[in-house]
């Protein structure tokens, strides 16, 4: 049965059950005069997704926008599937990521390098969507959400090069997608997202201050769920980055391989999070590590830092 939670002001959250769990990604309905959906959740989430938004009161033919905040999986995987079920939908995305949403097999050939088998189970398989119907935006860019309301994007990189962040005109609501990591409902973490291979740490903390330079009133986390303390989150996201990058730069410059450093980083940061205590919600760390693996974190870190190296 699908889950809907209205959020107020015609905004509603969807549990996407990514791989069968609750509460790991979410997209948002703003059933406006032009309805939108913000994220799509991956592709083996689709149906859910479709389901949910029938619930809502909208059809097949009602549906107006489509937004991902980037073209990984867990947010976008789901678009070519969707963009089928609702035909009249416009498919938004940052410029950086439109190509490889019209042929997806540049990206899939990528995330399969990265997870494997699991990739189908976690999910599934991301379809082309029809080029004429994917808007590109550029760094700054709108999204007419009917009534005067509308979704304004931001580009914010340092997760990833496509990201972008969403502000609610009406409401001061800020999509993150990614881009201030991922919360933990059960217990307010908050965890950086650090996947390679496009991670940067100056360019992921600029678009913190991008975002604290909007004023959002509320941030919406794909991973998961509202947060209204909206200062100290961002202060907290941009604190847990630098810590991050403090931990596996220090295993780098041991020359710690991979499996090495993943080792010392648990054994410094496990502690730091309640869902990872000993007397923790063994289903809440379980979904911890697939939303914010520490392997996937400190590969997508050291990826940059050896970037950096050849630089200099």
């Amino acid at each position: 049965m699908e889950k809907i939670t209205d959020l107020g002001n015609d905004v509603f959250e969807i549990d996407t059950r990514m791989a069968g769990y609750e509460g790991i990604t979410a997209g948002y309905l703003i059933r406006s005069e032009r309805p939108c959906l913000v994220e799509t959740g991956a592709g083996n989430s689709a149906s859910v997704v479709r389901d949910a938004l029938e619930a809502a009161g909208i059809g097949p033919a009602d549906l107006a926008t489509v937004v991902v905040t980037h073209i990984h999986l867990d947010h976008a995987g789901g678009v070519g599937d969707i963009s089928e079920m609702f035909p009249n939908a416009e498919i938004v995305v940052h410029e950086k990521g439109a190509r490889h949403l019209a042929d997806p097999s540049r990206l899939m050939r990528s995330a399969r390098m990265v997870w494997g088998s699991a990739l189908d189970s976690l999910f599934g398989d991301l379809k082309p969507t029809e080029a004429s119907r994917i808007r590109a935006v550029e760094d700054v860019g709108v999204v007419d959400l009917g009534g005067g309301r509308r979704l304004e994007s931001h580009h914010s990189p340092g997760h990833a090069s496509h990201h972008v962040g969403l502000l609610d005109s009406l409401t001061g609501d800020l999509y993150v997608g990614d881009a201030a990591g991922v919360y933990i409902p059960e217990t307010a973490d908050l965890r950086p997202a650090t996947p390679p291979p496009d991670f940067d740490l100056d360019s992921a903390l600029a678009s913190l201050e991008r975002f604290r330079s909007l004023q959002p009133s509320r941030l919406l986390f794909s991973h998961y769920g509202p947060v209204e303390p909206v200062a100290e989150t961002l202060d907290r996201a941009a604190e847990e980055l630098r810590l991050w990058v403090e931990l596996v730069t220090e295993a780098y410059d041991q020359r710690l391989d991979l499996d090495h450093a993943v080792a010392m980083v648990k054994e410094r940061i496990d502690e730091r999070y309640k869902a990872l205590a000993p007397e923790a919600d063994p289903a809440v760390a379980e979904k911890v590590e697939v939303i914010s693996a520490t392997r996937n974190n400190v590969a997508g870190i050291m990826h940059a830092l050896e970037k950096d190296s050849r630089k200099s």
